[in-house]
């Protein structure tokens, strides 16, 4: 195994934080830390995103520290953009990503190390800094008869773009930004469209300053620290009412169906005796962190999520989390990887004093 200091898993906005942080403090790419990431090009998960989400599109995406990103042309995708942006940074810092390496496993090394298990081969670290976020891990959820359904099912990481749909039936499931987002495109080149999800959606009005901000960091972060899986931005802030939202709910786009109770050959049916029928089911139903590659250090609280304070995952302090949790939004993910790369390199620091202290004893 190669040995180097830290290990970064993931080259998107949380994963390039923490090595912008890293360098800072002294270490160096390739040879005090390496990034490592499974995507082709730089630009994390925004490299997949759907054409029709231009720039001017995009709600909140904050910069990298260190560097702004100006001058973008709102009508150019945002997958051009920001994956322009990052490859910027990464050569400007000289940030040295390596890609396309896939992580299948961390587990123990021996002598305080973890082992990190890649396709590149694997590397015997002091720390790892997990940034995978979410997008690797689409939500699909189950539900009977699914497998009868005789049209399209898609999930959101595998939206095409409005075009796709021109002319048929579509049935959008979920009440999140994607889902509302898919929606109107849709229903603009759509013979008919439909929206169910599981709650009544929220829609709020008003500012979101740094005081609701903080409110929806907060309660995500209560979740995390008591171990159990983070919840969806969308959960605890609601869905900003834009002129946008406005216009469509006018135009009865945007008129909410409860779930459904069972999926038929056809489109779905509720078991008061409702029933629609569809060409298309597209899951707009959310990600989950991807972060199976940890199972082998039983990090994981029996509510089913890894209890973190602040970055530090409780279970294993050699082991932090970025984008995770209420870091999960790229202002977030920015500050988790200032303070990962503080937790890291006073880890790294107790260790070598234990290091030279063991040294220092006599023998015998």
């Amino acid at each position: 195994m190669r040995a180097v200091d830290v290990v970064v898993v993931g080259a998107g906005q949380a994963g390039l934080s923490v090595a912008f942080h890293l360098r800072r403090t002294g270490l160096e790419p390739d040879r005090d830390f390496v990034v490592l990431d499974h995507a082709p090009h730089p630009g994390g998960a925004w490299q997949f995103r759907w054409p029709s989400l231009t720039y001017g599109k995009v709600h909140g995406m904050h910069a990298l520290p260190g560097m702004e990103l100006t001058g973008a042309d709102p009508a150019r995708p945002s997958s051009e953009v920001i994956g322009g942006y990052f490859d910027a940074y990464e050569r400007t810092f000289g940030l040295r990503v390596h890609r396309p390496v896939d992580v299948t496993a961390v587990r123990e090394a021996g002598d305080g190390r973890l082992r990190v298990e890649t396709s590149e081969g694997s590397y015997a670290t002091r720390a790892l800094v997990n940034a995978t976020g979410t997008w690797d891990r689409p939500f699909w959820p189950r539900y009977p008869g699914q497998e009868t359904f005789r049209g399209r099912q898609l999930h959101t990481a595998g939206y095409p773009g409005p075009q796709e749909f021109a002319g048929e039936r579509v049935l959008v499931v979920g009440g999140g930004a994607s889902g509302t987002q898919h929606l109107m495109e849709i229903a603009e080149v759509a013979a008919e469209t439909f929206w169910v999800t599981r709650r009544e959606p929220v829609f709020r009005e008003g500012p979101f300053g740094e005081a609701e901000g903080r409110a929806a960091v907060a309660l995500v972060e209560e979740r995390v620290r008591r171990g159990l899986p983070p919840q969806s931005v969308v959960s605890v802030t609601g869905l900003p009412l834009n002129d946008a939202i406005r216009e469509a709910r006018a135009r009865g786009v945007l008129d909410r169906l409860p779930m459904f109770d069972r999926i038929t050959p056809t489109g779905v049916a509720w078991d008061d005796g409702r029933n629609v029928d569809v060409d298309v089911i597209l899951w707009a139903t959310g990600f989950r962190a991807a972060i199976d590659h940890l199972a082998p250090l039983r990090l994981r609280e029996p509510g089913g999520g890894i209890r973190v304070e602040g970055t530090r995952a409780v279970r294993d302090e050699r082991v932090h989390l970025v984008g995770y949790g209420p870091s999960a939004s790229t202002i977030g993910a920015n500050r988790a990887g200032r303070a990962a790369a503080s937790g890291v390199r006073r880890l790294l620091r107790r260790e070598r004093e234990r290091e030279q202290d063991r040294a220092a004893v006599p023998a015998g």
